[in-house]
C-alpha cells in the first residue's frame, strides 16, 4: 500500500474519527455543489454528480445533507466554486498533487504555497508531477463483500482494469481495490453495486505509476506536509507517490 491510501490511513489513526467524518461530509457536499452547478441536478446525466453522491453514500452521509448540497448548487445565490490543482515536491523528490475547490484562487494558492515552503517542499509547474500518475477510477469494497476470485471475475466482467486485495490498516482491514478507466467509473461501480451492494468508496484518484521509498525524518516531514495540506479548508484531495515500510508506518502512527 502506498501514497494516498496509506496517508489517509495514518491520518485516520492519529485523528479524531468524528472530526474526520465531519470534514469528509463537508468535502463531499462541496463536490456535489460544484457538480450540480456545472452539470445539473440529475445524476443519471451528470457523471460528476453521480460520483459525488456515490462517495456520500459510501461515507453514510445523511440524505438531508446530500439534498442541501444539491439545493446549494442549483440555488440563485449559490457560491461559485472553482476546481484548481496544484503540484509540488516534498522531501526525497516525492511528488504531491493537491486538488482544491475554491471561491478565491489567490487565497488558496497562497495557502498551498505557504504550506510547501514552510515545511521544506516546493510548488512545481503544471504536469511536472501528474505526468508520473494515472487519472483513474477507484472502487473499494471490504474483503468480506466477496471472495477474491468472485470480486476479480465481477470486476473484469464490469470492465475494470485491475482488482487486488489491499491491507487498508487496522481500522478498515483488507479491502478489494478495483481500478478502472476514468470514464468507466460510473458503469463499473453500477455493475458492482448491483452484485455486491454499496462500495466502501467510489472516487477518481491520481494513481502513481511508480512509488518512492521514504523513511526517517523525510517520512515525518512528508506526513506533516500532507496532513497540513489536507486540513486546509479549500483542499479536497491530496495524492502522493511515496512508499512506506510497515516498520516506518508503525513509527508514524505510534
Amino acid at each position: 500500500m502506498a501514497g494516498h491510501s496509506k496517508f489517509k490511513n495514518i491520518m485516520y489513526r492519529k485523528g479524531a474519527q468524528d472530526k474526520k467524518r465531519a470534514r469528509n461530509f463537508t468535502k463531499i457536499a462541496r463536490e456535489i455543489q460544484v457538480a450540480v452547478n456545472h452539470g445539473g441536478p440529475d445524476p443519471a446525466s451528470n457523471p460528476s454528480l453521480y460520483r459525488a453522491i456515490a462517495a456520500a453514500r459510501a461515507e453514510n452521509m445523511p440524505k438531508d445533507n446530500v439534498q442541501r448540497a444539491i439545493d446549494r448548487g442549483t440555488g440563485v445565490n449559490a457560491v461559485a466554486l472553482e476546481a484548481v490543482r496544484y503540484e509540488g515536491f516534498g522531501p526525497a523528490g516525492i511528488g504531491v498533487i493537491v486538488e482544491c475547490l475554491t471561491d478565491n484562487r489567490n487565497r488558496t494558492a497562497s495557502d498551498v504555497r505557504s504550506t510547501f515552503s514552510k515545511l521544506g517542499g516546493n510548488l512545481a509547474t503544471t504536469n511536472a508531477v501528474t505526468s508520473g500518475f494515472s487519472h483513474v477510477g477507484e472502487i473499494r469494497y471490504p474483503a468480506k463483500a466477496a471472495s477474491e476470485d468472485a470480486m476479480m471475475e465481477a470486476a473484469i466482467d464490469a470492465g475494470a482494469e485491475d482488482c487486488a486485495l489491499e491491507d487498508a490498516g487496522e481500522d478498515e482491514g483488507e479491502q478489494h481495490v478495483i481500478i478502472c478507466g476514468f470514464s468507466d467509473l460510473s458503469s463499473v461501480s453500477d455493475q458492482l453495486q448491483a452484485k455486491f451492494g454499496d462500495a466502501a468508496s467510489v472516487k477518481i484518484i491520481w494513481k502513481p505509476q511508480n512509488t518512492i521509498p521514504v523513511e526517517g525524518d523525510a517520512a515525518a516531514t512528508l506526513m506533516k506536509i500532507l496532513s497540513t495540506l489536507d486540513e486546509l479548508d479549500d483542499v479536497q484531495n491530496v495524492f502522493s507517490n511515496f512508499e512506506l515500510s510497515e516498520e516506518e508506518m508503525a513509527k508514524l502512527t505510534a
